[in-house]
């Protein structure tokens, strides 16, 4: 019987576990050196928020792999010597395996700044983070500011569970407008006003030159590049991206780049051997997306569509149609399809926004064609499947604008904008 070792439990490794078990008796292990058990990474913010415990952000009761036959082995991977097909741990002991999936995502990116060592600096990607947060920042008396170095998605969650404990925060973004290498611009001026709403120090164009120490090796202060300007601070959060975690297979045969290489079946070099999620790098991007995409949706994906693979009906990896979805602070944020930050040659967007500039859309079409290519949406919340359909269907925008209540998650909520947002593309495209 084919014994197939994973290494990683975050979404990827968990969700093909399930789906091999699913199709197969196969024996299956989860190597992970994090938690005993699977967790929900997206809901690490809520447990230091207080709207949730530790154990809440388990999906599965701790029974559940025992009753499954899914062996958990904590340890950390060190090598893989692919050609007597082992794993050897830190602790010394070693794993065989039939068929390997490597699954071991994102670690956060250090970009050598002097300082980044320090007690008190952390990404918020694992538990250990979560852990280390508690000590360093319980609440405003211990932790009199925060610094948060980098403008992503992981920034925002970081910057809003600090406030929320009253923790004065500075917010470092080195792009003068709050993500708009992703974002176009009306969304992302408006996400910039929204941060700053919540009494964030919010720094554009500004970058981290070094993290002071105390004499305790602990942080004391920051200094910006641009203006010298120190900042007193006990904590400083690293949050400028992330990047595949993937240092144990440097020395082996399996093919890497940034991450894992991969082909559209998520095979390596070796044979027997995979990867998916977070560490996983297609050697072109399908259908326009990046090689690596480090998102919870493609991960599970992956998952699913590997376990066919491994269970003898060899799949192609095909994501569909882009899509995502975070929060802003109060902001709930979804995309489907692609719209850039600046259109692209063939390219126009439509945009409205509302009056109380927390909720806009923002439409991508193609100008010769009036092809539908695209929508974001803030705080108007979209049914993924209709969109999903009509960018299958190649719908033209005026079809989508027009039935844009059917899309809506709340179409009693919706019918307040609906007149303002039709107006608005109809007088945009009566003066063209």
């Amino acid at each position: 019987m084919d014994h197939i070792v994973i290494i990683g439990n975050g979404i990827s490794g968990v969700t093909l576990a399930r789906h091999i078990r699913k199709l197969s008796d196969k024996k299956i292990t989860i190597v992970s050196a994090e938690t005993d058990y699977f967790f929900s990474r997206t809901a690490l913010m809520y447990v230091y928020m207080g709207h949730l415990t530790f154990q809440h952000t388990k999906p599965y009761e701790d029974w559940f792999w025992k009753k499954n036959r899914i062996e958990l082995k904590k340890g950390y991977v060190k090598t893989v010597e692919t050609k007597s097909k082992t794993l050897h741990f830190a602790e010394g002991d070693a794993l065989q395996y039939d068929k390997l999936v490597i699954a071991t995502g994102s670690k956060p990116n250090k970009f050598g700044w002097p300082g980044q060592d320090l007690e008190g600096v952390m990404g918020m990607y694992h538990k250990q983070d979560l852990e280390n947060l508690e000590k360093h920042a319980p609440n405003n008396e211990v932790c009199k500011r925060a610094v948060i170095v980098g403008g992503g998605l992981i920034g925002i969650e970081l910057t809003e569970m600090l406030n929320s404990r009253n923790i004065p925060v500075t917010f470092l973004v080195r792009e003068d407008s709050f993500w708009d290498a992703v974002l176009p611009e009306g969304e992302s001026a408006m996400i910039n006003r929204h941060i700053k709403n919540h009494h964030i120090d919010l720094r554009l164009g500004n970058n981290l030159k070094e993290i002071v120490s105390d004499e305790n090796g602990k942080v004391k202060s920051i200094i910006i590049q641009e203006t010298g300007e120190e900042i007193a601070c006990d904590v400083v959060g690293l949050t400028a991206g992330v990047s595949p975690n993937i240092s144990f297979i440097k020395d082996s045969e399996i093919e890497t780049g940034r991450g894992v290489k991969v082909n559209r079946y998520l095979e390596t070099n070796i044979p027997d051997v995979y990867a998916i999620g977070d560490c996983a790098e297609q050697h072109e991007g399908i259908n326009g997306r990046k090689p690596i995409e480090a998102v919870w949706y493609t991960g599970r994906m992956m998952g699913e569509t590997l376990a066919q693979t491994i269970c003898g009906n060899r799949m192609q990896y095909k994501p569909g149609h882009w899509f995502n979805s975070a929060k802003f602070l109060d902001i709930e944020y979804q995309t489907y399809g692609w719209v850039f930050a600046k259109p692209r040659e063939n390219e126009a967007h439509f945009h409205w926004k509302h009056d109380d500039d927390t909720k806009c859309i923002t439409v991508c079409y193609d100008k010769n064609t009036n092809e539908f290519l695209g929508i974001n949406t803030f705080g108007i919340r979209m049914r993924h499947e209709i969109f999903d359909i009509w960018l299958t269907e190649k719908r033209d925008v005026d079809y989508v604008m027009n039935h844009l209540p059917e899309a809506n998650f709340d179409p009693e909520f919706y019918s307040r904008f609906e007149n303002a947002i039709l107006f608005k593309y109809n007088s945009q495209f009566v003066n063209q």
